[in-house]
């Protein structure tokens, strides 16, 4: 899909009803950290309860690792969002090379202290906007969630050069229209009733299968969390 194609269908999308003034992301995501907006002590790198209830971790740490032990010849993984690395930190054993990436400098100033293997290197990169290291595999946990349709759509058509996508969302439980526009920054599409769907418009991502891994269901209808696999 061109850049033009991409904006004529991103225009059919219903917008939020409350007009914000977009922020960088790189600057938004630098807030969330310095003001613990996901929680965590002050002072502390805390990428959210998502990243660290062994409710949505084990089971996902589980899928995935499953996934690329599968393979004869380990696979060259790229994180991307990879935050405070608590998931990764689990999977990179798995992999012949971990390439883990985040936009907040002082986030991988940080990661690249606590964690050091052969076979990891932290990079600082804008997703959207930077060229990203050459891999098998890369895994998008909970990032597009956080980003507008513009950079969502930029990040698709980077990630179509991978192999193997695995991507995990929160969505809805039920019935819901995918892909309401955001600014990027702490917020997800939840209080719109929507989530991302990269099959949907306005993305119509091009994948030759998709097959969910892990959906888990979160109490008090706070909707699910999905991880699904793309092979392109």
């Amino acid at each position: 899909m061109t850049t033009f194609e991409f904006d004529k269908e991103i225009s059919k999308v219903k917008q939020s009803p409350k007009v914000k003034t977009p922020w960088p992301t790189k600057a938004a995501m630098e807030q969330i950290y310095e003001k613990n907006l996901w929680g965590g002590k002050p002072t502390e790198f805390y990428s959210g309860e998502g990243s660290h209830d062994p409710a949505l971790v084990t089971p996902y740490i589980e899928v995935v690792s499953n996934f690329l032990q599968s393979f004869e010849k380990p696979l060259t993984v790229c994180d991307l969002g990879c935050g405070d690395f608590n998931i990764g930190r689990e999977l990179v054993e798995f992999a012949a090379h971990y390439h883990a990436v985040d936009i907040v400098p002082s986030l991988i100033e940080r990661n690249t202290t606590l964690f050091k293997n052969e076979n990891l290197s932290f990079h600082c990169l804008d997703v959207a906007a930077d060229e990203l290291p050459a891999g098998d595999c890369a895994l998008v946990r909970q990032v597009l969630q956080h980003l507008s349709n513009q950079e969502v759509h930029q990040i698709l058509e980077k990630l179509s050069r991978y192999r193997y996508v695995i991507i995990t969302e929160h969505i809805p439980s039920g019935d819901f229209e995918p892909n309401k526009d955001k600014i990027s920054g702490q917020g997800i599409r939840l209080k719109q009733n929507s989530g991302i769907d990269v099959l949907s418009e306005p993305f119509h991502w091009k994948v030759k299968e998709a097959k969910v891994l892990l959906s888990l269901e979160l109490d008090n209808g706070k909707g699910r969390i999905v991880t699904t696999l793309y092979l392109l």
